[in-house]
């Protein structure tokens, strides 16, 4: 991708922080944020991108490619579908800077159930997750990075120091707190964007939940030890973070 960060994107499995990740790179004002459009086109038919309504995954990979020709853009989506589109269109994962997060699954699919107890195993996303950093590498010959959720909670600067690095761009403090407040983009899903509404940093959020046992439950354990691999899968490629001073 020529010209470094000018369309990135962060894919990630349901509740593994990356709303609060991209609201720190809407703070650094030098990106376009665009939210999930892929998840809202498969959730909604439709999504409108900067004016523009797209309704299959080829005009949505066409509006953000043209949008990254004219400026930095940011997208975030999530992995609780599978995008045939993206995986066909190697124009797409090799035009763009694709990277991810990850989350321990214990902690997202316990953080998932809370909000939809009906979950299935497939929408939990860690093995579409791993199958488009698998095909990305695989079109550019790279491994894209990969951001340790724990790492980001723990050592914030360090983490997006290391992310900006891999992506290109400069590394900006003054994106590491913000106003607490959602973003426009959220507004279709906002309920599963409390935390990161409500947050003015990075940080793990708190759970009026009682904890729960997510390998020892009946329903979530076969999830988790299905998932668990393709998570174990992208941990092992993570960006390598030094502790914030």
């Amino acid at each position: 991708m020529s010209g470094g960060g000018r369309l990135v994107v962060l894919w990630s499995a349901p509740r593994c922080r990356s709303t609060v990740f991209s609201r720190s790179v809407a703070e650094r004002g030098d990106f376009l944020v665009l939210h999930e459009p892929f998840s809202h086109l498969a959730d909604f038919g439709r999504e409108e991108i900067e004016g523009v309504e797209c309704r299959t995954e080829a005009e949505v990979i066409a509006r953000l490619l043209e949008l990254g020709r004219e400026r930095q853009v940011f997208v975030k989506d999530t992995t609780d579908f599978r995008y045939p589109g993206v995986l066909a269109d190697a124009r797409f994962l090799g035009g763009a800077r694709h990277t991810f997060i990850v989350r321990d699954p214990r902690e997202a699919i316990a953080s998932h159930y809370g909000l939809n107890p009906g979950l299935g195993r497939n929408e939990i996303g860690f093995e579409w997750l791993r199958e488009i950093h698998d095909r990305v590498a695989e079109v550019t010959g790279t491994d894209p990075a990969v951001v340790d959720a724990a790492d980001l909670v723990a050592a914030p600067a360090a983490t997006l120091r290391a992310y900006c690095a891999a992506i290109g761009v400069p590394f900006l403090e003054h994106a590491l707190s913000w106003r607490p407040g959602g973003l426009p983009g959220w507004q279709k899903t906002a309920r599963w964007h409390s935390d990161a509404s409500g947050s003015g940093a990075i940080s793990a959020e708190v759970s009026s939940r009682p904890p729960l046992d997510v390998p020892g439950h009946p329903l979530l354990g076969p999830f988790y030890r299905y998932h668990l691999p393709h998570y174990e899968h992208l941990w092992e490629r993570r960006l390598r973070v030094t502790a914030d001073a």
